[in-house]
């Protein structure tokens, strides 16, 4: 089971944009998410095609299950 925080951010065009972490540290925790998204914002590190991350728009955890097909 894959577990990825997905990070949903408002960019200046007001599109959104994601920036993923593959296996976050459970529990998760909402404050910390938030604090982390702020620094994140105000670093200006990240660039899309539609400018900075401007705002936050949400966080989630996503789980994903991959079974392997026994092909012959």
């Amino acid at each position: 089971m894959a577990k990825t925080l997905e990070m949903t951010f408002t960019n200046t065009d007001g599109k959104p944009a994601k920036v993923s972490i593959e296996n976050p540290i459970e529990p998760v925790d909402p404050g910390k998410v938030a604090q982390a998204m702020d620094q994140i914002i105000a670093s200006t590190v990240f660039f899309t095609a539609g400018g900075v991350l401007v705002d936050k728009r949400g966080a989630r955890v996503v789980e994903r299950n991959v079974a392997e097909v026994g092909l012959e």
